[in-house]
């Protein structure tokens, strides 16, 4: 194969993606006659996909396809960005997503806030990751290496959903309910 083969096929299917792209795009931003540019632009996928299995092979070209096909499609996507005025007054304001309950700030609430999102939340999240690692099934190093890959995952989520809640007291609730069920799962476990 040479040097150039690879590049051509990676243009060939990049501008395959690209078209199918572009027609799936059409087809969802017209108001009727979608069905023909959504099977052209799924045919167009298709044949990226062909094309890159036969000229990259199946393992390598299926995965560049489906990058490149990505890329296309952001390309696409960010082509049809377009800065729109804001709108003022009420009838903008019902058309937002609407905002957490705006409180004003007090010291204790930003103490909470900043304890559950740290360590509470690292705490229920160790909780979850030790329970894992007692009582799932398997090699104890698969359990092991779970349950630690666990703890970041679920400490993130806590720490996302405490700082995005307007309820304190139910994160406090929730992640406190957490560790102790975790905890005394783990050492339910330790007494079996």
């Amino acid at each position: 194969m040479s040097p150039e083969a690879p590049l051509a096929a990676m243009a060939l299917i990049l501008g395959s993606s690209a078209a199918g792209a572009w027609m799936l795009r059409r087809a969802w931003s017209r108001k009727g006659g979608k069905a023909p540019w959504r099977w052209a632009g799924l045919c167009m996928l298709l044949l990226a996909i062909l094309l890159a299995a036969s000229m990259l092979g199946k393992g390598r070209g299926i995965f560049t396809a489906l990058t490149l096909m990505g890329v296309a499609g952001l390309s696409v996507v960010a082509s049809g960005y377009t800065m729109k005025p804001a709108k003022a007054g009420r009838a903008a304001r019902e058309g937002l997503a609407p905002e957490p309950a705006e409180q004003a700030p007090s010291a204790w609430r930003t103490t909470l806030r900043w304890s559950l999102a740290g360590p509470i939340g690292m705490v229920a999240a160790i909780s979850l990751g030790i329970s894992y690692a007692v009582w799932a099934p398997g090699e104890a190093q698969t359990r092991l290496l779970i349950g630690g890959l666990i703890v970041p995952l679920a400490w993130g989520g806590a720490m996302a959903w405490t700082l995005a809640d307007s309820r304190i007291l139910r994160a406090t609730a929730v992640l406190v309910g957490t560790a102790i069920a975790g905890f005394g799962a783990a050492m339910l476990r330790g007494f079996a």
